[in-house]
């Protein structure tokens, strides 16, 4: 009896245990599912190192922006953890007190790929991926906003790789009132 006693105390753990750690393993696996896609969509976008030339066209028509090239760099960093998205207008000097030159940063936390936009309307949105099933686009869509939204925050943006030497990016921005204006960009590798 005794014996049955003792192996009953050692057995009723071990089974709790494994039930447990079962349970555990299925949501790392679930959480492991997440995160690679979230991971892979990120993988795709670091593919797009490098330096681009874009041609710009809004909707509704700008005249102070269809027709811009401005010039895109895309830049692994800290140790390939992170995404850095840099524009500043052709043929202007390196001079972000004077000229537009918004940083975006992309990473993975967890199960989600997110981006925040380093605005020159002095702001910072947030945004999360949703990457598509084919893996030739990611798409982000707003979480929060920190920091002045007096004129207006970037809203939603789409990165769509064509090919090596090919992407496009949609960016919508919300102006005052919530107006959105979007903007295509069709970017050719320079770099």
């Amino acid at each position: 009896m005794k014996f049955f006693r003792s192996v009953s105390c050692v057995a009723l753990p071990m089974l709790l245990a494994t039930v447990v750690f079962a349970q555990s393993d299925m949501h790392k696996s679930d959480a492991a599912q997440k995160s690679s896609d979230a991971q892979r969509a990120f993988d795709q976008l670091k593919s797009l190192a490098g330096t681009w030339r874009a041609s710009v066209k809004a909707t509704p028509p700008d005249p102070h922006i269809d027709g811009a090239a401005p010039e895109i760099t895309l830049r692994v960093t800290s140790r390939g953890n992170a995404l850095v998205h840099e524009m500043q207008e052709a043929g202007k000097p390196l001079d972000p007190t004077k000229y537009d030159h918004p940083v975006t940063m992309l990473y993975v936390d967890g199960d989600k790929l997110n981006l925040i936009h380093y605005c020159d309307a002095g702001n910072r949105p947030h945004m999360v991926a949703r990457p598509s099933a084919d893996g030739k686009k990611v798409e982000f869509d707003f979480a929060d906003l920190s920091g002045d939204n007096q004129y207006g925050h970037m809203y939603h943006a789409v990165f769509t790789v064509i090919d090596a030497d090919h992407h496009a990016e949609d960016w919508t921005y919300l102006m005052p009132g919530d107006k959105p204006v979007q903007v295509h960009m069709d970017l050719l590798r320079t770099k």
